[in-house]
């Protein structure tokens, strides 16, 4: 029997080095830390794609009000502050796990969202503008457009609460320590209650509380 030779020794080490720490990498979660990475990258990202959707019909839903000559200039106003700051913000996949980040993000999202309820409440006054078949398109549009960012932040909340438990659970935490996998900021429970809530609307002339 012919002795096998030291080169292919080291092969065969090898290989079989490789396949031990597969199973054992496998087994400590990290394909799986890979997967829900990717996961919440891409839910992310079309969480950010639905906001610039919303955001690209707010000067097009201004434009539409200003023909409205007595409209609220103060509502309107806010409408236009409010997205220049929201999309002065950015978060990218790489620092979503920056919790001051998110929160900078949320707040000025939900104060746009929170200007545009205001401005479609308030245009409930002006028979013009509910007669005026181009501003009820743009109404549609942002309705559907909230409804897909709601859809868009659950799926992206949930990959997120994915990641995030196995980066603190045993024993894939040990795995998360070793390749540096901190866990993700995700939306806030109060940020979900600002945003869901209507505004309060007074037309007789008193400040909203």
């Amino acid at each position: 029997m012919r002795a096998t030779s030291p080169s292919v020794r080291s092969r065969l080490f090898a290989l079989l080095t490789i396949a031990a720490l597969s199973g054992l990498l496998g087994g400590c979660g990290y394909n799986d830390f890979q997967r829900l990475d990717e996961q919440s990258k891409a839910a992310w990202a079309e969480v950010l794609n639905q906001y610039q959707r919303r955001a690209d019909l707010i000067p097009n839903l201004v434009n539409t009000v200003k023909g409205e000559a007595s409209f609220e200039q103060e509502t309107l106003s806010r409408v236009i502050e409010a997205r220049s700051r929201a999309t002065a913000i950015q978060v990218t996949p790489e620092t979503l796990n920056d919790p001051q980040a998110m929160e900078r993000f949320q707040q000025a999202q939900g104060q746009l969202g929170g200007a545009l309820s205001r401005l479609l409440a308030v245009a409930e006054n002006y028979p013009n503008l509910k007669a005026n078949q181009g501003f009820q398109d743009l109404r549609v549009q942002l309705e559907g457009t909230e409804n897909r960012i709601t859809v868009a932040r659950n799926k992206y909340i949930q990959t997120v609460q994915e990641y995030n438990v196995l980066a603190r659970s045993f024993p894939t935490n040990l795995t998360a320590m070793m390749f540096s996998y901190s866990p993700k900021a995700s939306f806030t429970v109060a940020n979900e209650a600002e945003i869901s809530r209507p505004p309060t609307v007074d037309f007789g002339g008193q400040p909203a509380r």
